[in-house]
């Protein structure tokens, strides 16, 4: 019965139709639970239909916005672009009429310049002096003012003419906005209604917007009067000829100055100081994440990285309020962001400097995967190889001492593999370990002895990265597998020095660690702590079992066995249905409700559940054993182990 919804949805049904499939279940006696089913069924389906029917208004709205926008890209006519806005005005605000009333400096009033659905030609001739009525009002102190009745609302200061013209107008709710340049009301969109109506927040936003787009369009008919005489001015045309060839050559002057201090080896740092040293101002470069590498302009909001989106978009500057911005991307992923707070400053410098600092960004980023992939290499070796030859010999070349104390940290996640490759391989430096990274996982071989804490850092420091969960298990590594002991077998972290087995016993203690660390990061997501890190120690029961040296398979196999083979070979649910009946506390009916089955159903299951384990499977000492074997089973200890593949940073 739910698809029911999705079909009143797909057709665009009315809100009374929805109570439809409910009517019909009880129509046919269906039990209160299902009736409860379709009764959350139709709240969703109607979040849904209302979020739709938001949506489609405001994709309305935008194209209306857009579409104004492209006429005043296209200007040759300011009445027809006039026009159209409140024409949009109107449609989009299901009005019965709309108008627009503009400043007149030599009389100090407003007068009715476009109208559409006017049927009243003393309406059409109004002039509304400043304060008086809704318009008057509006143009007199900037701010939007409705009324859903003009004629009850005592906020206004009614004249008799005014009065006279909208009650032949038949007007009765009346929103109106002010047209601004900057702080300097110019003059009044309005939209009206026949009948009582109130105007919601959305809609007085949409007609503000349009009454923006009117204002740009006078006063890009003013700027083109203007630029038309500014032109006839040969004076004038030569000053701006001279300050543009300046402008032009500072910024070829400051451009040969960054790329002259990338060459001597300089930083983001230095080209930061040449900006500020050219402009003046205060500077900050944000790398792709949008955390600051050098500088400080104050707090940012969410507004300044939609400029730096466009910046990227257009390929220039853009400014919002005193700050210049200036965005480098690289394959449609932000690379860096220059942000210039000045009130006067040459775009085209801060745009050089955007693409210096990008330059340098791409270039530290190609050295750090060229030493990744050679990092990532030895500790692939050292996980499937630990046999091989002078593997020690590559570590210390690399700055690492393998007979040190290290610890193995598995992290897996579900973000961007190349995101999360280059952290890694930025921590392995740092820190002069070794990483390696594939699918949905990275490895690392950092020095040190705590391996919850080590855990713990990563997992939070990666899933700041990523801007996703990840989940790190980490283990030491000692020359020795965990777990196992010998006589003459040398400390946890030490290696027989110079022995002629001191790479194979470095080896094989990284890679048992890493098997143990996998295991954990494993237990952890199955345990439901995706995003948290944690050793084997700190897992508790589930710790000793994923630790290294335990027969988990054989134990799962010895208890559960009968039930997972004949879940495996008939495609049934036995283990889930006996997981579902110890939660519910050994509860066949609340066991149904859990899996959405009949009790029937239930009880036949255990039926055979019973004939495949033996007499005595509920049995308190035995039902702990089949609980356990439940919880091992859920984290995957019934199948093969994977096995690193070769794919390294």
């Amino acid at each position: 019965m739910s698809t029911r919804f999705l079909e009143l949805l797909a057709r665009e049904a009315s809100a009374v139709e929805f109570e439809g499939p409910i009517i019909q279940a009880r129509a046919a006696g269906a039990d209160p639970a299902a009736i409860k089913e379709l009764e959350q069924a139709k709240v969703e389906a109607l979040k849904v239909r209302a979020l739709l029917k938001r949506r489609a208004r405001r994709e309305a709205e935008l194209s209306a916005l857009y579409d104004t926008a492209g006429d005043l890209a296209a200007l040759r006519d300011l009445d027809a672009v006039l026009e159209a806005i409140v024409h949009r005005a109107r449609q989009l605000l299901a009005t019965d009429i709309a108008y627009m009333t503009l400043h007149d400096p030599e009389q100090g009033d407003t007068y009715m310049r476009v109208t559409d659905g006017s049927i009243s030609a003393k309406f059409r001739a109004l002039r509304l002096a400043m304060g008086a009525g809704l318009g008057g009002l509006v143009a007199q102190t900037a701010t939007p003012y409705s009324t859903a009745d003009y004629f009850a609302d005592a906020r206004f200061q009614h004249k008799t003419h005014i009065d006279e013209a909208v009650k032949e107008e038949g007007l009765v709710a009346i929103l109106g906005v002010p047209l601004r340049l900057g702080k300097r009301v110019i003059g009044v969109l309005m939209a009206a209604n026949r009948s009582a109506r109130p105007f919601h927040q959305e809609e007085v936003s949409l007609l503000a917007s349009l009454a923006a787009h009117a204002a740009v369009a006078i006063d890009n008919a003013r700027l083109l009067q203007e630029t038309r005489n500014a032109l006839e001015e040969l004076s004038s045309a030569h000053r701006t000829a001279r300050e543009h060839a300046e402008a032009v050559e500072r910024a070829a002057l400051a451009h040969d100055r960054m790329t002259s201090l990338v060459l001597r080896g300089g930083g983001i740092e230095d080209v930061a100081a040449v900006v500020t040293d050219v402009l003046g101002g205060s500077l900050a470069v944000l790398d792709d994440l949008g955390k600051p590498i050098t500088g400080d302009v104050g707090e940012l909001d969410a507004g300044v990285f939609e400029a730096a989106q466009a910046s990227r978009a257009l390929g220039r500057t853009v400014r919002r309020a005193d700050l210049l911005i200036a965005s480098v991307d690289v394959g449609g992923e932000p690379l860096c962001t220059l942000i210039l707070r000045s009130d006067d400053a040459d775009g085209r410098i801060l745009e050089r400097a955007a693409l210096v600092c990008a330059l340098l960004l791409l270039f530290r980023r190609s050295v750090a995967e060229a030493e990744g992939r050679v990092r990532g290499e030895l500790l692939d070796d050292l996980i499937t190889r630990p046999g091989s030859p002078g593997l020690a010999d590559r570590a210390r070349r690399l700055g690492v001492d393998l007979s040190a104390p290290h610890v193995v940290v598995v992290a897996r996640h579900d973000g961007q593999r190349e995101r999360a490759a280059f952290w890694a391989s930025s921590q392995a430096a740092l820190r002069h370990g070794l990483a390696a990274g594939r699918a949905g996982e990275v490895v690392l071989l950092l020095p040190g002895r705590d391996a919850g804490a080590m855990a713990h850092r990563v997992a939070t420091e990666l899933s700041a990265s990523l801007g996703t969960p990840a989940t790190a298990g980490a283990s030491p590594a000692g020359t020795t597998p965990a777990g196992s002991s010998s006589a003459g077998a040398s400390p946890a972290g030490v290696s027989p020095a110079n022995g002629p087995g001191a790479d194979a016993s470095e080896a094989s203690g990284v890679a048992a660690a890493y098997h143990e660390a996998r295991r954990c990061a494993e237990a952890l997501i199955a345990l439901g702590r995706a995003g948290d890190g944690a050793s084997a120690g700190e897992l508790g029961f589930v710790g000793l079992l994923v630790g290294d040296g335990r027969d988990v398979r054989g134990f799962v196999a010895s208890v559960l066995g009968p039930v997972v083979e004949y879940d495996a070979r008939r495609g049934t649910a036995l283990a889930g249905t006996l997981a579902a009946y110890f939660g519910s506390g050994g509860s066949p009916s609340r066991t149904a409700e859990a899996m959405h089955i009949h009790v029937n159903t239930v009880t036949q299951r255990l039926d055979r559940v019973g004939k495949l384990l033996g007499d005595g499977w509920l049995e308190p000492e035995r039902a702990l054993e089949i609980q356990l074997a439940l919880r091992l089973h859920r984290l995957g200890h019934t199948s093969p182990a994977q096995t690193v593949g070769p794919d390294a940073i």
